[in-house]
């Protein structure tokens, strides 16, 4: 069976950290952040982790 290949478009979304968890993106972030709350932006800055469920349905597709 062939090598399966990296799912580039996955790659540059998620990364792994060092305990195993995924973490994203928040969305919402890249463009009209004039006329959204402080606060908002500030959540948005710090991204989020992805939650359980979709990391099993995701070890499927190669994210390294």
């Amino acid at each position: 069976m062939p090598k399966l290949k990296t799912h580039k478009g996955t790659k540059k979304v998620l990364k792994v950290r060092k305990g195993g968890t995924i973490s994203i993106g928040r969305p919402g972030s890249r463009h009209n952040t004039g006329k959204k709350n402080a606060n908002v932006n500030r959540k948005n800055r710090k991204g989020s982790v992805l939650s359980h469920s979709d990391a099993k349905r995701l070890k499927t597709v190669k994210y390294n």
